[in-house]
């Protein structure tokens, strides 16, 4: 078989399915990789939501039997929406960040993938190949680094000369022995714009990142959100884009390739106040579709709630009393309060002292008790 004439096919058939970047790599163990989440594991910076097992996560031979290289695939996204919509007094919205926008990249790439499984197993007898985006075992960047799609940023994020770090990526491992693909140099240089504008300090060095601090993953969490992190997620809903937007190499990128990944304006930035009384199936028909609805409403809607805090929108008092007396949910019933002291009106005090009556939960009587602090400090 001629391995050097069907990795151009394959090449060439992947920008027919909508791949925008593909790559080639060995299947040797990251073990650069490897050192790096031993140690961030040893400073307990890793999220949790990754897969727990480092050896898995570094060598392809522990997935994937007699694997002889993986394919890297890079899919670009919007960074700017076509239909404009604005928040203003009444109705303010929130945002979900760019990866979030569109169809959900998992099932978009998944769909990309599994074609081009098909015409290599269509095009060589005893072909296999095993893809993953995202939530397998390997890491996306890892290998795209490898295969030459980009290099990896300060900002933790795979940068490529063409389309800048918003890209989507996934890979697939085969028996298929393909020739690599160079690996691109980093031109990150002396520049730490990403570092400096980390609004959490998540980014705690060139390359490094202390997950459980990151805004992407405090805005995943579901549990009540450290108050000293309240004020600076301010009307994110899903993840961050901060560290990418600052990026040099992002500065006029916008790509519009894929119908399925623009962005709906009323999805991607919607209304708050809506969002409060959401039920699961009213949730799920309108936000099952992205990436940012996989935890549920309940953080979607914690956020909310901090959101229209960060505005200190009068004009929600009724949805957040509503919340506070009715929610069976703590996390949300405290948030609520959270916000109305932040908020701050005597309307906002009486509710909160109403509620305080009421409440039996000590975590929720603990934020209203705070929220009305806050409230007696500035008034005076």
């Amino acid at each position: 078989m001629d391995y050097k004439l069907l990795k151009q096919e394959i090449i060439d058939y992947a920008k027919t399915i909508g791949i925008d970047k593909i790559g080639f790599a060995t299947a040797e163990p990251f073990s650069t990789l490897k050192t790096r989440l031993i140690r961030q594991q040893e400073l307990n910076y890793q999220s949790g939501f990754e897969e727990s097992d480092i050896e898995k996560r570094t060598n392809p031979a522990l997935l994937f039997d007699n694997p002889q290289s993986i394919i890297s695939i890079a899919v670009a996204y919007p960074t700017k929406m076509l239909e404009h919509v604005r928040g203003k007094k009444g109705e303010r919205r929130g945002l979900f960040a760019r990866a979030s926008w569109g169809e959900d990249y998992h099932t978009v790439l998944r769909d990309r993938l599994n074609k081009l499984e098909q015409f290599i197993t269509a095009k060589i007898d005893g072909a296999r190949c095993k893809s993953m985006v995202d939530t397998g075992e390997l890491s996306d960047r890892a290998v795209a680094e490898r295969a030459g799609i980009g290099w990896s940023g300060k900002n933790c994020a795979i940068i490529t000369p063409e389309f800048g770090s918003f890209v989507y990526l996934g890979e697939m491992i085969t028996n298929i022995p393909f020739e690599p693909d160079t690996p691109i140099e980093n031109l990150c240089g002396s520049c730490n714009k990403c570092i400096e504008a980390c609004p959490t300090g998540a980014l705690v060095g060139p390359g490094q990142i202390n997950a459980k601090i990151c805004i992407s993953y405090l805005t995943q969490t579901k549990d009540f959100l450290p108050e000293q992190y309240r004020n600076v997620i301010g009307n994110r809903l899903y993840g961050c884009d901060t560290c990418q937007m600052v990026c040099p190499y992002n500065r006029g990128v916008d790509f519009h390739f894929h119908e399925e990944l623009e962005p709906d304006p009323e999805i991607a930035k919607p209304l708050l106040k809506p969002l409060l009384d959401m039920s699961n199936r009213e949730f799920k028909e309108k936000f099952g579709h992205v990436a940012g609805a996989w935890r549920g409403k309940k953080p979607i809607q914690r956020n909310a709630i901090i959101a229209i805090g960060h505005f200190k929108d009068e004009t929600a008092l009724y949805e957040l009393e509503h919340v506070l007396k009715k929610d069976p949910r703590p996390v949300i019933r405290g948030t609520a309060a959270w916000a109305l002291g932040k908020i701050g009106t005597d309307e906002s005090k009486q509710i909160l002292i109403t509620a305080k009556e009421k409440e039996q939960d000590e975590k929720v009587i603990h934020e209203i008790t705070s929220a009305l602090g806050k409230i007696e400090t500035e008034t005076k």
